[in-house]
């Protein structure tokens, strides 16, 4: 399709492009920005007039919920979430049912994707069979299937020589270890943050301490190996602090930070609300500052969505029993949004969940190339939709937004030249 957007606000966070101009897209990529081309003839044209028009984003944490988990989300439910969300590229953690540790599991996800001609999905494979944290999975056959990196998800690896020779193995090939950083002892089975809050509510805590244990125990490892990790969803001002100090020392080591810890703190599970179980739980109103000071430093290298899709029968039950997780997909674009209000450029907020999201994950993602794919997002950054369950493509309702009014509503969303959504 040669499709024409014209008169769009274009920002390109990776080229430092901020300006009104138009896009030309031809077989499924971008063929010119601002001048029309010779002998172009658009088929479609989109007036993004007082509009942004900027790649489609690209989200680090997205759980699909297939294979196993149907009954809290499919692929079709959360491949049209993701339409709606602007979000063109999303990487898959492996705690699916079965887990993602043999190729022909990865292939059929990535095949069934790819027979929806939406967003592009890249898995990450189990580090460990089963996510048992025994033995390592064949990291070079799951490379070759489609996986871009190596993970445990929420199953931290209590034998430490086992995540040794998993950054060592990964060392030697190049791959990338995506861990989140939990200690496997200290906070099981917490439900909120350890602090006062927990303490009034009789809530059991998770101390930040499984955090920051954690992180001493990688960044020795990574020290003796040379291995690349990407952190998952910090949460931690003492946390990032050791980040820092990592990044500054030279280690190969970037992070990322859920949507929602960006702007809510543990006060916000209020009298306890269930959408606000999250893991890792939500923190104090101090690691919600150093969240910010580090999104603003570059200690945090991108937001993710973290999005978790949850049934009713498992989230609407007493808070230390439901299940944790919340729908981020369709919240990632006006979370950023929201952040960027408080004086940050916009360019700069959409890089988090863009340019640099694909930096993280070694994809080809997240910029506007003339003779590039042709991925991008047309929305409109002061219109307002209120969050409702209605309004929420993804089978799974349940976030702690619930009820606000958002900024930013996504106009158009374009997968490989070809306009997937369009409101």
């Amino acid at each position: 399709m040669k499709l024409h957007i014209k008169n769009g606000r274009v920002i390109d966070p990776a080229k430092g492009l901020d300006a009104v101009q138009d896009v030309f897209i031809d077989g499924g990529v971008i063929v010119a920005l601002g001048a029309q081309p010779p002998s172009f003839a658009a088929e479609r044209t989109i007036d993004a007039s007082g509009l942004v028009v900027a790649p489609g984003l690209v989200d680090l944490a997205a759980r699909l919920r297939e294979p196993g988990w149907e009954y809290k989300a499919t692929l079709e439910s959360e491949m049209q979430a993701a339409m709606q969300g602007g979000v063109t590229t999303l990487v898959c953690p492996p705690d699916t049912d079965p887990v993602l540790d043999e190729p022909g599991l990865v292939e059929m996800l990535k095949h069934r994707a790819r027979g929806l001609n939406q967003a592009h999905v890249h898995p990450l494979g189990a580090l460990t069979m089963g996510l048992k944290g025994k033995a390592l999975t064949e990291m070079a056959e799951l490379t070759e299937s489609g996986c871009i990196g190596f993970a445990q998800a929420e199953v931290p690896i209590e034998d430490t020589t086992v995540l040794l020779r998993a950054l060592q193995y990964a060392k030697t090939y190049g791959y990338t270890v995506w861990l989140r950083p939990q200690d496997p002892h200290i906070g099981l089975g917490g439900v909120a943050h350890a602090g006062p809050l927990a303490s009034r509510l009789g809530l059991s805590g998770v101390p930040v301490m499984s955090e920051t244990i954690a992180l001493h125990t990688i960044f020795e490892l990574m020290r003796s190996t040379g291995a690349r990790v990407h952190l998952c969803r910090m949460s931690s001002a003492a946390g990032l602090a050791l980040v820092r100090q990592a990044k500054q020392e030279g280690l190969a080591v970037s992070c990322d930070v859920g949507v929602h810890h960006v702007h809510l703190t543990d006060a916000d599970i209020g009298f306890f609300e269930p959408n606000a179980r999250l893991t890792p739980p939500l923190r104090s109103q101090r690691d919600r500052d150093a969240i910010l000071a580090a999104l603003a430093d570059g200690t945090i290298d991108a937001i993710c969505s973290d999005h978790t899709p949850v049934d009713d029968d498992e989230k609407l039950l007493p808070f230390a029993e439901a299940s944790p997780g919340a729908t981020g997909l369709e919240l990632l674009l006006s979370l950023t949004l929201k952040w960027a209000e408080q004086g940050v450029p916009l360019p700069k907020a959409l890089a988090k969940i863009t340019c640099d999201a694909a930096r993280v994950a070694g994809l080809d993602a997240g910029t506007l190339s003339v003779g590039g794919r042709a991925d991008l997002v047309v929305f409109d950054p002061q219109a307002r939709w209120k969050v409702e369950r209605t309004a929420l493509a993804s089978q799974g309702k349940h976030t702690p937004f619930l009820g606000y009014e958002l900024a930013g509503q996504v106009r158009a969303t374009v997968v490989a030249g070809q306009v997937a959504f369009s409101r």
